[in-house]
């Protein structure tokens, strides 16, 4: 049987049992009726189940169901009690809820055919692990994990799990900016590439805080709604502080990717795949503000790529931080801030002397572009110009990141960020997150897959053993 055959018979198989429980309670589908949103027939929607659903999380569940495809089965968080959580909880009412994913698949996995992981990065390893043993789909928030060793553990269990449809949370992935940038390629407009500059100079939550912070903040009085122990998965234990939670975990070392894990995969993403990078050889760091506990107050990253068939070797250089802007280009004009950019789930994007985006230098031409589906312009302005006429038609999305990743899960279209290219996009981060904490060069070997000059770096990329508990997840 074909994968798309199997998707489709497994698919129905289990949108008859979702709709027979919805005869005893019809509230899990008949609630969804609500809206401008034009809901598919019963057997043409898949059901998902949401895992990590407020902030990111909440944003993930509402652009999936106004496709119009999915019946929402079950809700999952480890803190149902909190702000962001009870509004989407008032949206779904009749929906199924848990506090322990392990809980909810033991009870519900015959009635699930596809999960978000809306969750911190460190939490997103042990969810999708399971979900993908258990032969569900997975829509995964960037980057797929913290560790280049669970990034590398989830492309193998992709490939196990075959029939298991994948996508990373990068949405710009189905938007104007990735066949643009294919078109571009494919037509020899992009071409011969030496350098990439990437940039994300908004302020940042750590920036202020004090580099020469000797512990990690003090234990505060929990919120009675939140199970702490689910939080922390797999990681090593920290007593409960506000400054983990709610986006704060993004600061830490211990938790979060920082800038780079935040923002790469949204600015670097179509590079990466179209001119075949995959990992460095070498990465070269330097900071400012670095400590032990979070992340730098600047780093500006140097990733070097060899060269790769018939394309040249190139430098991807990361520039974040206030005060760290990359040099621009002559021609370069307007830094504005391009409306296809997403604001983040804590309100606007802040302001910054340099707006997130990119700049691709190759042989004959210079590229400047933002961020997520923003695409690609010819500079200086004449330069683009005199081209105009030249450049090939560009095809249009035939379905967003949400609605690609839902026609996958049913057997009619392929995600077009699996695991498989998504992986190492993620561990490139991964790596530049190892010489951000160790604040030191490292040389990789790329066939290999191990640090060559540091042994603590290279035992970083496997990282601590897990919690006693969460080791099953890290077998394929």
């Amino acid at each position: 049987m074909s994968t798309k055959e199997f998707s489709r018979r497994h698919f129905l198989k289990q949108t008859m049992m979702l709709s027979a429980a919805a005869a005893i309670a019809p509230g899990i589908i008949m609630g969804m009726s609500k809206g401008d949103i034009k809901l598919a027939s019963p057997n043409e929607r898949v059901n998902l189940a949401c895992i990590g659903i407020g902030n990111r999380g909440a944003e993930i569940i509402r652009d999936l169901y106004k496709t119009g495809l999915v019946n929402i089965v079950a809700l999952c968080d480890v803190d149902m009690g909190a702000a962001q959580t009870l509004a989407i909880l008032k949206e779904f009412p009749d929906v199924p809820r848990f506090q322990d994913f392990r809980k909810m698949f033991d009870k519900m996995s015959n009635q699930i055919d596809a999960v978000t992981v809306g969750v911190p990065d460190f939490s997103h390893f042990p969810i999708t692990m399971m979900a993908m043993g258990l032969g569900k789909h997975v829509y995964v928030e960037k980057p797929m994990a913290r560790t280049f060793n669970e990034v590398e553990l989830m492309m193998k269990a992709a490939k196990k799990y075959d029939k298991v449809v994948t996508q990373m949370g990068n949405q710009g992935h189905s938007e104007a900016n990735y066949f643009q940038f294919k078109a571009w390629k494919e037509a020899g407009i992009i071409k011969d590439v030496t350098s990439i500059t990437a940039h994300m100079n908004s302020p940042r939550r750590w920036h202020g805080w004090d580099i020469n912070m000797k512990s990690f903040p003090a234990a505060q009085k929990m919120p009675d709604t939140l199970d702490w122990d689910i939080w922390q998965m797999a990681t090593t234990g920290h007593s409960y502080n506000k400054d983990f939670v709610n986006g704060q975990w993004r600061c830490w070392f211990d938790l979060g990717m920082g800038a780079l894990g935040d923002w790469g995969a949204h600015i670097l993403d179509t590079a990466h795949e179209f001119l075949d990078l995959g990992l460095p050889y070498q990465i070269n760091p330097i900071l400012s503000g670095h400590n032990n506990f979070f992340y730098p107050t600047s780093t500006t990253l140097a990733f070097k790529f060899p060269k790769r068939g018939n394309m040249p070797a190139l430098d991807v250089n990361w520039y974040d931080g206030i005060n760290n802007l990359p040099p621009i280009p002559k021609g370069y004009g307007v830094s504005g801030l391009d409306p296809n950019i997403p604001p983040p789930s804590t309100g606007k994007i802040e302001p910054a002397k340099l707006n997130p985006g990119k700049i691709i230098y190759s042989k004959e031409l210079t590229f400047k572009g933002g961020s997520h589906g923003s695409t690609l312009s010819i500079i200086p302005e004449e330069k683009a110009k005199a081209m105009a006429g030249s450049l090939p038609e560009v095809q249009q999305s035939p379905s967003n990141h949400f609605k690609n990743f839902l026609l996958a899960c049913k057997g009619e279209e392929k995600t077009r960020s699996p695991f498989s290219v998504a992986g190492p996009l993620s561990q490139v981060f991964c790596l530049g997150v190892l010489a951000q904490k160790l604040n030191t060069k490292l040389e990789f070997d790329r066939k290999k897959k191990i640090i060559i000059n540091n042994k603590v770096a290279n035992a970083l990329l496997i990282g601590p053993p897990p919690r006693k508990g969460w080791e099953q997840y890290y077998k394929v």
